[in-house]
């Protein structure tokens, strides 16, 4: 078998009329750039998510930037998000001017650790701690960023309950957990905002980049959209400087088709999961976990093995066909790019192991349980052999 980590070519050929009638009808009418199929697609992701307002974006590094700015974030301010997330969850803080705080996960759920949040508060704000950071700036913490990371939703009520009781916002990075639900509450749904991408391999995913801010507060909703769309209301009149982050009609028309079947995609990577697990039971593999009263909607199948065998397993498995990724092989405080806040590997040691362990195996909808048993099969003869 040839089995890749995901198939966009098989979504596309399941769907492929109905993506091109649309791509056509944009065409046809010029809609590019906002425009009525941009903003039939708006309508229906916030009513998917459960919110008054969505507000289509250029990718989701950007629908984050926007959010920060659009709360007040920037220079001053602390913003805290998991140690293990991409870099887009941190490099949009540092856009902003804020200061951005690592906090260390779960290391079943690898999402933020809401314990850990707590005693970062709690020593942030304990009588005679200072302020002072790096020198002669004073920084407060300011919102925190709480990512569904895999499609597995982050514990939330803990996390907002601490969020609002020290006056920090809430938003939720969904990048990867359109669709998840979280004690029967939507993802997106939660925070102050929340923000998506429509990278081509999420499970709602564009044909090229594209984003969405979603929130129910309608004063933010109209300051996100005006600051994405170089700060106007009308065409020329700018009442502030803004950026040029805008989602394209072609991308509008294709989320659109691609929403309608997002449920019953999402409960084929459930059933994708769930016979992961069963197949996987009693090897050395840990599959993945979720929380109690939550969906997960698993853009990405990790599982974790030991350190000194993660690499081999992996070479073993491209061997058999098998294709597999590492998400992520550097927890954020560890990469080079934050080597300035002069972090050691111990000052987050379950992201750091989390990183040296976990394995991403092929997860998408169109994935063929016999795919899986194969998969899973050559798992279990990679032990025997010893290896």
């Amino acid at each position: 078998m040839n089995i890749p980590l995901v198939d966009l070519k098989r979504q596309y050929d399941s769907i492929r009329e109905e993506i091109d009638s649309a791509m056509s009808e944009v065409i046809s009418k010029s809609a590019f750039v906002g425009g009525p199929f941009v903003e039939s697609f708006e309508r229906s992701f916030a009513s998917f998510c459960g919110v008054k307002h969505c507000i289509g974006v250029g990718n989701g590094t950007d629908a984050l930037f926007i959010a920060l700015k659009c709360l007040g974030i920037g220079v001053g301010d602390e913003v805290i998000v998991p140690a293990n997330s991409f870099i887009a969850t941190s490099e949009s803080v540092t856009l902003t001017g804020a200061k951005v705080v690592f906090v260390d996960i779960n290391p079943e759920t690898y999402t933020m650790d809401p314990a850990k949040l707590e005693d970062y508060l709690k020593k942030r704000f304990s009588k005679g701690t200072s302020a002072r950071r790096h020198g002669s700036t004073a920084t407060r913490p300011s919102a925190v960023i709480p990512v569904h990371l895999y499609g597995q939703p982050a514990d939330m009520d803990p996390m907002i309950e601490t969020a609002r009781r020290y006056g920090l916002k809430v938003i939720e990075d969904a990048a990867q957990a359109h669709g998840a639900l979280y004690k029967d509450r939507r993802i997106g749904s939660m925070g102050d905002i929340a923000c998506f991408s429509f990278y081509p391999g999420k499970n709602l995913g564009a044909y090229g980049d594209g984003g969405a801010i979603v929130t129910d507060n309608h004063e933010l909703a109209v300051k996100m959209r005006m600051f994405a769309n170089h700060g106007r209301k009308d065409k020329y009149d700018h009442e502030v400087e803004g950026v040029n982050s805008r989602l394209d009609g072609l991308q509008g028309a294709i989320l659109s088709v691609k929403l309608k079947h997002l449920p019953g995609w999402l409960e084929k990577r459930r059933r994708n999961a769930h016979l992961y697990n069963e197949l996987l039971k009693g090897s050395d593999v840990t599959p993945p976990v979720e929380i109690s009263d939550a969906k997960a909607v698993y853009h990405l199948y990790v599982v974790r093995t030991r350190k000194e065998l993660r690499h081999i397993l992996q070479d073993y498995l491209k061997r058999k066909g098998i294709a597999t990724g590492i998400h992520y092989p550097i927890a954020l405080p560890n990469l080079k790019a934050y080597a300035r806040l002069k972090h050691t590997q111990t000052d987050f040691p379950e992201a750091t192991q989390a990183s040296e362990e976990i394995l991403s195996l092929p997860m998408f909808a169109e994935l063929e349980p016999e795919e899986i048993g194969y998969i899973t099969q050559q798992i279990r003869n990679f032990q025997g052999e010893g290896s």
